[in-house]
């Protein structure tokens, strides 16, 4: 695999692990699409650092386990406002 593109998929997972943030909070942090961050993180990464691929997947499982709670509080806080 090229540098360029192990650097690319080390700094995605970097970024995500110290912000515990989201798929799509990165996207929009590094400006990559969220597709191409997603399979940076969950393909590419696999193959670079199989330990830094193992906290992230953990990260990307949990923000998957909490998504409807993040949804409803979303819905809640529009409403509140308006």
């Amino acid at each position: 695999m090229r540098t360029d593109i192990d650097n690319r998929v080390l700094h995605f997972a970097n970024i995500i692990l110290k912000e515990k943030s989201t798929v799509r909070d990165v996207a929009r942090i590094v400006g990559y699409s969220k597709s191409t961050v997603h399979k940076d993180l969950t393909e590419r990464l696999k193959k670079i650092d199989v330990e830094k691929y193992e906290r992230v997947r953990n990260l990307l499982e949990y923000n998957k386990n909490i998504r409807h709670i993040r949804g409803g509080m979303s819905t809640k806080h529009k409403y509140q406002i308006s």
